[in-house]
């Protein structure tokens, strides 16, 4: 049985994945990768560009931009979103 997702990253990462929606990764160094996300761990993402796959540390992510929206489909409970 699996373990179920319970953080935003990876519920986010995983929805990207699952839905093969392409990502926009902006790198802390003002680069930009455009593919998509193939898997994810503590500290890494594998992003396919253009057929080539890349290895991407977490620490060096800005931001994550998707082209087209995520659907947060997970029972949280009522003190684990903050407004």
């Amino acid at each position: 049985m699996s373990k179920p997702v319970n953080n935003l990253q990876d519920i986010f990462l995983n929805g990207a994945r699952k839905n093969k929606i392409p990502v926009t990764i902006y790198l802390t160094n003002g680069f930009q990768l455009k593919g998509h996300v193939k898997g994810f761990d503590n500290f890494t993402v594998i992003l396919d560009v253009d057929g080539r796959q890349m290895m991407i540390y977490k620490h060096a992510i800005s931001t994550i931009n998707p082209l087209k929206p995520l659907l947060f489909v997970q029972n949280f409970n009522s003190g684990d979103i903050r407004e």
